[in-house]
């Protein structure tokens, strides 16, 4: 038996063993895919404290090394089910623990084209605040119309030569405020009712192919980039049966990274939280390894 099984080796997870691991108990992770979760996608990290640049994978690196050299375990599987003092996983291996911490993450909703994932970091992102920087001065698109897709817009308005945002519906569903800051931008222009069909570019982005869902006519778009903001999908499936989710699939829990589920405790992406940063999930990370190992002493 470990005293903590930690879900999920991104930035939270990590950080949550590393802490764990100070404080004495004995941790196992579990990841079903990469080291690091989603920061591996970017080829460059500049909002970071203390580091003035990096790429995802050089910090995800970094964090993996400090849980070994710490005596933590890494196991590759897929949790598929996770109960008070038990996780199991899809290879058929149970895993036994005092306190269990859920650090599960969430992945941007895709766009669902055929080249997507090989122009990740080669210009499609799905994250402004992250790779906004290095657009400076260029053409992009935003594709989405919600909160996350304006906010992104007005961020990208100030260093962009251009803003093309693309959304699917008639109009858009983000909050008032943010479009009329977006109709005061002369570099801004929308359009609704149109949907992306094509990524153009052979290592790198050079165009986006839209489609009208009204009048089926198509057009494309010059960009050198292209931001996809059209909602985040927690992976939170396998947990469902110990943590309430709200109606979007995270996980229900306040700073504190408690759950309603006693021994169980969740950090990162996959909880309600209204900012989903590197920083805040490496917050989320310490303060759920602290009231677990605080749990598992008080038994």
């Amino acid at each position: 038996m470990h005293d903590i099984v930690i879900v999920g080796a991104g930035p939270a997870g990590l950080t949550a063993a590393i802490y764990a691991l100070r404080f004495n108990k004995s941790v196992l992770i579990i990841e079903k895919g990469t080291f690091g979760g989603q920061i591996t996608y970017s080829p460059k990290v500049e909002n970071y404290p203390g580091f003035k640049e990096m790429s995802g994978n050089e910090f995800a690196d970094l964090l993996v090394d400090q849980v070994i050299s710490l005596g933590g375990e890494i196991e590759l599987d897929t949790v598929t089910s996770v109960e008070p003092g038990r996780v199991s996983c899809e290879s058929g291996n149970i895993y036994e623990a005092k306190a269990i911490i859920i650090a599960a993450g969430s992945k941007h909703r895709q766009l669902g084209l055929a080249n997507e994932n090989e122009l990740v970091g080669n210009g499609v992102s799905y994250c402004a605040v992250c790779d906004g920087a290095f657009c400076k001065g260029q053409d992009v698109a935003v594709i989405g119309g919600g909160n996350t897709a304006l906010q992104e817009a007005v961020l990208l308005s100030d260093i962009c030569k251009s803003v093309t945002i693309v959304q699917n519906l008639p109009a858009l569903t983000g909050e008032k405020r943010l479009s009329e800051q977006l109709d005061k931008k002369d570099n801004v222009r929308i359009i609704c009712s149109s949907i992306v069909t094509e990524l153009v570019g052979n290592g790198k982005l050079d165009a986006v192919k839209i489609k009208n869902t009204e009048s089926g006519s198509e057009d494309v778009l010059d960009v050198d980039a292209v931001f996809v903001a059209i909602g985040q999908v927690p992976e939170n499936k396998a947990f469902e049966s110990v943590c309430t989710l709200d109606n979007y699939g995270y996980i229900t829990a306040d700073e504190s990274c408690v759950t309603g589920t006693k021994g169980i405790f969740v950090a990162g992406d996959c909880r309600t939280k209204a900012v989903r940063q590197i920083t805040t999930a490496t917050g989320d990370g310490a303060i759920a390894a602290v009231n677990a190992c605080r749990y598992i002493d008080a038994l």
